[in-house]
């Protein structure tokens, strides 16, 4: 194997609730009222696609670019109060970046990747939203992008995720997948069936061959 790719949401910083949180706050006070699989329905989902998710099936008020300027405003206030990294997952990062060329592949936009590697400081040369793609997780294209950009087969690279829709997505690209999963969002059984799990991000440089 010839690189690391990784998720962020869940796999170096522990915001899937911090998204669901402000995502709730937001369509509450827009005129939506949030739905029983909302939560999971927008994992993996790029910025357009949950920003017109949040009007069309929860109800939100507002053009979806709207949406999405307002949700990512809240998000980078959150950020700005504290940043909720997973503990460990820095040095992870770090020790493998001095054994593999490291990339990100997130759903999250790219301003708040941005506010991540800026906080961090950390080396990867390569960070791809799935707002530069055609469609968000689990679809393997912001995969596939980041791979491409590194000048590395998808094939040749590690994949660590922590959803289902992320999960499905580094499969459909075709990388050898690695999953730490979400405990407060679990990812579906059949799926992990597919992967390795690991028992946390600090299990990782050990698992890499």
């Amino acid at each position: 194997m010839d690189a690391v790719i990784f998720d962020l949401d869940g796999v170096l910083i522990d915001s899937e609730q911090v998204w669901d949180e402000v995502r709730q706050s937001f369509a509450a006070a827009h005129g939506g009222e949030w739905t029983p699989t909302a939560t999971r329905d927008m994992q993996g989902m790029s910025t357009p696609e949950w920003a017109a998710h949040l009007v069309s099936a929860v109800g939100v008020r507002l053009p979806a670019a709207e949406v999405s300027a307002g949700v990512i405003a809240e998000m980078e206030k959150a950020y700005a109060a504290h940043l909720p990294v997973i503990p460990g997952a820095v040095d992870v990062v770090r020790a493998v970046a001095s054994r593999f060329p490291v990339a990100i592949a997130s759903s999250a936009p790219a301003a708040l990747i941005k506010v991540f590697l800026d906080v961090t400081g950390l080396p990867v040369p390569v960070a791809v939203s799935s707002e530069e793609c055609a469609a968000g997780k689990p679809s393997p294209d912001v995969y596939l992008l980041a791979a491409s950009r590194l000048g590395i087969e998808a094939s040749s690279c590690y994949a660590v995720e922590d959803s289902t829709n992320g999960l499905k997505a580094a499969l459909a690209a075709g990388m050898t997948v690695l999953a730490v999963p979400n405990p407060h969002f679990p990812p579906a059984e059949d799926v992990l069936a597919q992967v390795r799990v690991l028992g946390s991000i600090a299990d990782l440089p050990d698992a890499l061959a």
